[in-house]
């Protein structure tokens, strides 16, 4: 079976599933199940999405959840691509570090909203903040885990050969952390969105979870289901563009390969 012929079920079982869905959103206002005034029926909030989808707000929101989601992923990212490598490769300092890593990591990112508040205000800072403390946990530990994976033997080979620390890194620990260090970022991006959502929403920070904070105190009960789509379809190609992007960077990857084949 080729990757065309397998991708083809996929998306029809995907598009009658969501056909599904909006057909029993349909029906249960209509019949009384509940009252439309909480779930309105999904041709109203269809209707409400695609009259917003023409205007300039909505596009403005939509730009600042994107700014805060790509600018904290990214420091995120970098951030914890370097801490890890150095942990993982620097003798003893996994083991220093272990206790410190796992006492901060279960910490919840909406913990630290009254901090965010108090510091930066209803401002992209405090959506800023939130995203990359949420988002760096969720790729050091991968990284952590692509160094720990490395082979002793080939790393001390190459120390012996003269390879520079650098170079080390790059030939022998890089391409053995790679795929743990896409996971981590494919984990990443879905955190980073939610909490840039998060953020606008309790917060105030411009953004989608502002508006749907502003629609739902003004009661525009379709507003704030329609708001939500787009939340729903902004997720959706944030985790397929990440996916894509693993795919092409893992090219080389016998578990993409295989994938790709199937």
């Amino acid at each position: 079976m080729t990757r065309r012929d397998g991708l083809l079920p996929r998306l029809g079982y995907g598009a009658a599933g969501l056909g599904g869905l909006l057909l029993l959103m349909e029906a249960v206002p209509r019949l009384g199940l509940v009252d439309r005034r909480f779930l309105p029926p999904a041709s109203e909030i269809l209707a409400t999405l695609a009259g917003q989808l023409g205007t300039a707000g909505l596009w403005l929101a939509l730009g600042e959840t994107m700014r805060g989601w790509a600018i904290g992923l990214a420091l995120a990212f970098c951030a914890a691509v370097v801490i890890g490598v150095v942990i993982g490769i620097t003798p003893g300092l996994r083991a220093l570090t272990n206790s410190t890593v796992e006492f901060l990591r279960p910490i919840p990112s909406v913990a630290l909203v009254p901090l965010a508040t108090l510091l930066y205000g209803p401002s992209l800072g405090s959506t800023l903040m939130l995203v990359v403390y949420a988002s760096f946990w969720q790729v050091l530990i991968q990284v952590l885990y692509g160094v720990a994976a490395v082979d002793q033997v080939a790393f001390d080979t190459a120390r012996s050969y003269g390879l520079s620390a650098w170079s080390r890194v790059r030939h022998v620990v890089w391409p053995t952390a790679l795929p743990y260090v896409m996971t981590g970022l494919r984990l990443a991006a879905a955190v980073a969105f939610i909490l840039a959502v998060t953020a606008e929403l309790v917060i105030g920070s411009p953004g989608l979870g502002a508006e749907i904070q502003v629609a739902q105190s003004s009661g525009a009960v379709p507003s704030v289901y329609a708001l939500i789509v787009v939340a729903g379809l902004v997720g959706i190609a944030v985790n397929a563009a990440v996916r894509l992007l693993e795919r092409r960077v893992l090219a080389w990857h016998p578990a993409v390969r295989s994938e790709v084949a199937a």
